[in-house]
């Protein structure tokens, strides 16, 4: 008989209950309301936390950081090398500034009678070069490390034996036409 009640008055009342969300902040204004009636005082009242805006900034800043490492700028393929094995750089840097040194010499004693020899070597040099940067990035990719290596050097040694033969030779022309030119009587 009860819910035969209880059945009638949701029937009557049906249409009439209020199922519209309540307003933002209405539990907070809800609970002061109780409070003030029962004269309790709330403790656990809501302040806004500087909790929030640092867990805010630290995840920004970690996004941050993490986009930087995965798309910033690759390391250059010398610094590749260099952790890889920090000897080359060493190595690397005294050559070069051996072979820098002959490169300004042969480019001083270029005459008209040494041009083709001169640019010949440069042509030679230029390829070396490119092979000097396949093996590194051989290195880089994995190879074997003390074969790429032996390689490096290798290639620096040949640059520099090429640049001497090919300053010896430029001397050896400049000494012919000297002799030329001694015996050649007006």
């Amino acid at each position: 008989m009860k819910k035969d009640n209880l059945d009638s008055l949701f029937e009557r009342l049906q249409g009439e209950f209020d199922v519209a969300e309540p307003q933002n902040g209405h539990q907070e204004r809800f609970l002061d309301k109780l409070n003030q009636s029962q004269g309790t005082i709330a403790l656990n009242k809501k302040r806004p936390s500087w909790w929030k805006h640092l867990s805010i900034a630290a995840s920004i800043a970690l996004v941050a950081v993490l986009g930087y490492k995965t798309f910033g700028p690759d390391p250059s393929i010398k610094q590749q090398v260099v952790e890889i094995a920090p000897e080359v750089s060493q190595t690397e840097f005294y050559f070069a500034n051996l072979i820098e040194e002959q490169v300004k010499e042969l480019q001083d004693e270029k005459t008209p009678e040494t041009a083709q020899l001169v640019d010949d070597t440069m042509t030679q040099l230029e390829r070396l070069d490119k092979d000097y940067k396949s093996l590194q990035q051989d290195l880089i990719n994995g190879g074997d490390s003390k074969i790429i290596l032996s390689a490096m050097i290798t290639n620096f040694q040949t640059r520099i034996d090429l640049l001497k033969e090919v300053l010896s030779q430029i001397e050896n022309i400049k000494n012919l036409n000297s002799q030329n030119d001694e015996s050649f009587t007006i």
